[in-house]
């Protein structure tokens, strides 16, 4: 699986954001992949795999990250990926498809929607996953967190911290002297 590595503290770290988790799902896509399902389940997965972050809505409505609904909550939890890819196959493919059967289907849904908490426990900060919820709602990580956490919103994409860590992602990824001709890189700066 690729994240997206930066440099700006001295040590190569990875930043989470909606596009590792999209790559995520198509990582996990390869294990039931066969060259007659519609493109459409596998776009399903992608999907399941962002949903989890709607929780940032709360934001907006007064909702605390810790909070049953916050950020990284119950829809992140096992309980919301099963309940989400249960829902979607017997919503939209009670019968399944041609090569995939609805079991099939909701296992892929499933490891889709919970890759992305999987991702999430593996970064630096934050509250943690409610893996759990609603049964308990303590919060985890792992112990190994090599994810740098990537910042809430489209705004913050727009940050120059997050512009900083994207270009040096860039510079990971191609060639430096493309990466050179957008500008120069202070990796020293946070």
């Amino acid at each position: 699986m690729v994240l997206f590595a930066s440099r700006l503290d001295g040590e190569t770290r990875t930043l989470a954001s909606l596009f590792t988790h999209a790559v995520a799902a198509w990582g996990i896509s390869a294990c039931f992949y066969k060259s007659d399902l519609p493109k459409r389940i596998w776009v399903l997965g992608t999907a399941c795999s962002l949903l989890p972050d709607i929780d940032v809505i709360g934001f907006r409505l007064g909702i605390r990250y810790g909070d049953f609904w916050g950020h990284r909550g119950f829809t992140h939890s096992l309980l919301f990926a099963a309940l989400l890819a249960g829902i979607t196959v017997v919503v939209g493919f009670r019968r399944g498809v041609p090569g995939m059967s609805p079991l099939l289907m909701w296992a892929y849904l499933f490891l889709a929607t919970t890759s992305h908490g999987v991702l999430d426990a593996m970064t630096d900060s934050g509250l943690g996953v409610a893996f759990f919820s609603p049964f308990d709602t303590h919060r985890f990580f792992f112990p190994w967190t090599p994810i740098r956490v990537s910042p809430i919103g489209v705004s913050g994409f727009q940050c120059t911290r997050t512009c900083r860590v994207e270009k040096r992602n860039l510079v990971d990824m191609v060639p430096r002297d493309i990466a050179d001709s957008c500008g120069p890189v202070n990796p020293t700066t946070k």
